[in-house]
């Protein structure tokens, strides 16, 4: 009210001051017929006063709506790679170098990172500076917390995920994975290197299988520090890793020809990376560089108009209740009203968040930070699933899935009361299994008639699990991504697995 009183005395003002100038003679019967419009005029110019600013401020408002609308044709695509491998493969050194070979590191940064990196007496670690951004990290040189950085290419935006190496940190890895498209898996050209990760037990090995459990279908094979002293770029080096690879690869489920492929690089000097390799350091090699390689693979098929789902990797408070998480299905908006599962919480969409930028809307496949109103940040659990109002994802204790049994502990057999740890979208939760279903022949891919009471590694069974809180799963065949589950006892994978129906509470 106070503006609108200002506005209509402005008017008036001008108003006098411009019969004023037009009729200096006729001054009080101009100051008569203004007091007979007091009730009329003001109002009518307040009016027209309104109308006039009202395109601009419409222009404002509706400007970059109108550029949201066109965005999905003008946008990049996007994909999110997991870099993965054994410890000190130079996972995040790659990534690192990445980043400041794309722009998005300036040389100040780097040179204050080498220079850190001295003084720690680890003058070859600086570039994994860049993804490493913790002190324990940088004490230790090993990545503790899955890593998140953004670069671009020409016709991608590509989001990093640099999980962690080393064996403790697997359950770090199982939640950067299950956010990821495609893989880079990271093998150390080194001598001893190499062969420490591709053994049993290495982390290379679980690595790659883990992969395959969560759902990452493509992978870049890149073999790393090709310019050590011990490896001098020699293509025999090189061949001999693929060599030992390529039948491990299959054994875990790859179609080597189509969803791999292996290319040599240099992680701490950028070589083979943003530019092919020049032909006096590898006269061997005619193959494609890491980002043309990243640039050639295929964006993985997604629902825009699918029920929305989107499991949380993480929350905190900021201006309201913040969530963070890769959306899996669906497309959300600012204003939407959407469920946290399993709890139930009617939530509204505040604010949209893609990197740093906010955004109107966004579709499958992106990472996104969404401010919500309705719930509070402790109501909200790590593994809770932001869902379709209308088609909510179910919220079960109890289930049925088809197991792999990969490897079980030293003379364990698995049968009805085997417990473990599930790891499923980001959910980490112990689970029993309570009944032995049916044994499936895996020559046949049918189920055994003769009742299954145990099995062994290799084995591929049906079976119903029981989790001690409830928690979100969707039927595979539905939700791949929500449906592919690892089982883990005392630290190793023991099973792999995908839910064949729900039994909702």
């Amino acid at each position: 009210m106070d503006i609108e009183e200002d506005i209509r005395s402005l008017q008036l003002e001008s108003a006098e001051d411009n019969n004023g100038m037009v009729n200096p003679e006729d001054g009080r019967p101009e100051e008569v017929e203004k007091s007979d419009k007091m009730d009329e005029d003001p109002k009518q110019e307040v009016e027209a006063q309104d109308v006039e600013p009202e395109p601009k401020v419409k222009d404002k408002e509706i400007h970059p709506v109108q550029e949201e609308e066109e965005e999905p044709e003008t946008t990049k695509r996007h994909l999110n790679v997991v870099f993965i491998g054994h410890v000190d493969a130079g996972k995040s050194t790659t990534g690192g170098q990445i980043l400041f070979l794309s722009g998005q590191v300036d040389e100040r940064t780097i040179q204050k990172y080498e220079k850190e990196a001295k003084d720690k007496s680890r003058e070859s670690w600086y570039m994994a500076y860049i993804m490493d951004t913790n002190e324990e990290e940088r004490v230790k040189g090993k990545t503790v917390e899955v890593g998140r950085a953004h670069f671009e290419t020409e016709t991608t935006r590509f989001t990093i995920l640099d999980a962690p190496g080393h064996k403790s940190y697997v359950p770090n890895m199982i939640s950067g994975a299950s956010q990821a498209d495609i893989g880079v898996l990271v093998i150390s050209a080194r001598k001893g290197e190499f062969e420490t990760g591709y053994e049993r037990g290495g982390q290379t090995r679980e690595h790659v299988q883990l992969a395959k459990t969560l759902g990452v279908a493509k992978l870049l094979v890149v073999v790393n520090k090709m310019d050590e002293p011990t490896v001098q770029w020699s293509k025999e080096r090189y061949d001999e890793i693929e060599s030992k690879m390529v039948p491990f690869l299959k054994q875990s489920g790859y179609n080597v020809k189509k969803d791999v492929l292996f290319l040599p690089i240099s992680g701490l000097a950028g070589t083979n990376m943003k530019t092919r390799v020049d032909k006096s350091v590898c006269p061997w090699w005619n193959g494609p560089c890491l980002f043309e390689a990243l640039d050639a693979i295929e964006v993985p098929p997604r629902d825009p108009k699918g029920p929305f789902r989107m499991p949380i990797i993480d929350k905190f408070k900021d201006m309201g209740t913040v969530v963070m998480g890769k959306v899996e299905s669906g497309s959300v908006r600012e204003g939407d009203s959407l469920l946290v599962m399993p709890n139930k919480d009617q939530v509204k969409v505040v604010a949209i968040f893609i990197d740093e930028d906010r955004v109107k809307r966004a579709g499958p496949g992106e990472n996104l930070r969404i401010r919500l109103s309705g719930v509070e940040e402790e109501d909200i659990v790590t593994g809770f699933v932001l869902s379709s109002v209308a088609n909510p994802i179910p919220a079960v204790t109890e289930f049925v899935a088809q197991l792999v049994i990969l490897e079980l502990l030293d003379n364990a057999i698995f049968t009805a009361g085997y417990k473990a740890v599930l790891h499923i979208h980001s959910v980490v939760e112990e689970c029993e299994i309570v009944e032995l279903l049916q044994q499936i022949d895996t020559k046949t891919r049918k189920p055994l008639k003769k009742k299954v009471l145990f099995v062994k590694n290799g084995a591929v069974v049906v079976c119903r699990v029981q989790v001690n809180n409830s928690i979100c799963i969707e039927k595979f065949s539905d939700f791949p991504q929500l449906g592919r589950f690892t089982l883990r006892t005392e630290g190793k994978n023991c099973c792999r697995g995908k839910s064949d129906w729900s039994v909702s509470l």
